[in-house]
């Protein structure tokens, strides 16, 4: 595949699409997110040459990250107001799948206060979704939440889970019957480990405890929502997606065997076997691998993308065949690469598919791939820089749409594909 356009034989049914998030590309939120960045942003753009000038692009975007503008989302990409645009092009390159999410401060903007508005405006966005031939594949929690319930303290307290429960009954009881798959909670690994222990996203609170009972609280929700999900129909599949990564080991001592053999226990297997019994699939976010040497994690980087990642994806086969024993279909969705030369993003989709196409015949039980991002868009503590989008956004230049090379390239094999 790596040589050549010849498409792989996928299910009929599968999903071939892409991923965006509401804060990231929809502007004028106002949330916990929005509130830190304003907070933050001079102090995130005096700290960038410290923190990024290691990176193959510096020079390249370094006046965009030294800026502290590039850290406040603001309009974001005016997806808002432009998703019709922004669905067209996606119908264009022949995408079956639509993944996005709800921004709870649009609709629960006070407590027990629901905005008709913005009710309104996510019910004519999932349509449009469904005119345009895709699958709605919304998902209730990307990283954001009202303001006044982060004041509360937000999920570090077990009794605030009602609020967020409250916001999903009113999303499944307005939206049901336009979609049939639901995500609950993206990333919680992300949102402890950033939040709670590198401190590079809100709250920015060092606590190991608040960390766990973080996590511990969002998936109490997600049981809750699957409970109240299928009371309300028995067509609605809820899952729950958090990130992975082909954890492997660098030498063959002891020490390091079992750390993989830990790392791979506290990452995946403690997770999955609290939430499996209440979960209908599994969404899988992948943008790296972990190579273990000894207790330390050292990775090659001998392919970066522009953000110092260590490029893999081929190794996506091995997450796929691991998560096989759980016996819950999976679906991709998350996976990309931030390339603004637009140079890795053919090579890493066929890469991808590859793997999928490989763990499928494995016997793993894959119905999607949903690639990250269709857009450009608002990369949270990094800013606007680093582009992840199939589709470029011209922040310059009244934020133009320029549909890249890679991605006409993944519509015409999208074609192939489901033809």
């Amino acid at each position: 595949m790596q040589q050549k356009d010849t498409p792989l034989a996928f299910p009929k049914r599968f999903f071939f699409g892409a991923s965006t998030s509401a804060h990231q590309v929809e502007g004028n939120n106002h949330n916990n997110w929005s509130v830190w960045e304003l907070e933050s942003a001079k102090t995130l753009a005096k700290s960038a040459e410290y923190k990024l000038a290691d990176l193959p692009v510096w020079d390249e975007v370094k006046d965009d990250a030294i800026d502290p503008d590039n850290y406040v989302s603001g309009e974001a990409i005016d997806h808002y107001s432009r998703y019709q645009l922004d669905l067209a092009l996606a119908e264009k390159l022949n995408m079956n799948a639509f993944r996005f999410s709800i921004e709870w401060s649009r609709i629960e903007p006070e407590p027990g206060v629901w905005n008709r508005e913005a009710i309104d405006h996510y019910r004519d966005y999932i349509r449009e979704i469904k005119r345009r031939g895709m699958e709605p594949l919304p998902t209730l929690y990307h990283w954001t939440v009202p303001v006044w319930f982060s004041e509360m303290g937000g999920f570090e307290h077990k009794g605030n889970i009602k609020f967020f429960t409250r916001f999903a009954e009113k999303v499944i009881d307005e939206y049901h019957e336009d979609f049939r798959y639901i995500t609950t909670i993206n990333e919680p690994d992300t949102v402890i480990s950033h939040g709670y222990i590198t401190l590079d996203h809100p709250p920015q609170q060092r606590s190991y405890l608040k960390a766990f009972l973080v996590y511990r609280n969002l998936l109490r929700a997600h049981k809750a929502i699957y409970n109240y999900a299928h009371k309300k129909s028995r067509r609605l599949k809820v899952g729950f997606t958090k990130s992975y990564a082909w954890v492997r080991a660098g030498d063959d001592r002891l020490i390091t065997r079992l750390a993989v053999r830990v790392d791979l226990w506290v990452r995946d297997d403690v997770v999955i076997r609290y939430v499996r019994r209440k979960c209908d699939f599994l969404g899988v976010n992948y943008y790296f691998s972990d190579r273990h040497i000894g207790v330390g994690i050292n990775n090659e980087n001998t392919k970066v993308n522009d953000l110092g990642w260590d490029m893999r994806p081929e190794d996506l086969k091995h997450v796929l065949i691991r998560l096989r024993k759980w016996k819950k279909p999976i679906i991709i969705t998350e996976t990309g690469v931030a390339d603004h030369r637009d140079e890795h993003r053919k090579w890493w989709i066929a890469q991808t598919l590859a793997a999928v196409h490989g763990a499928i015949h494995a016997g793993v039980d894959v119905f999607g791939y949903l690639h990250w991002s269709l857009l450009d868009n608002f990369e949270w503590a990094y800013g606007r820089w680093p582009r992840f989008g199939l589709i470029g956004v011209d922040y310059k230049n009244g934020l133009k749409r320029t549909v890249r090379p890679s991605a006409i390239w993944y519509g015409k094999l999208i074609s192939k594909m489901k033809g």
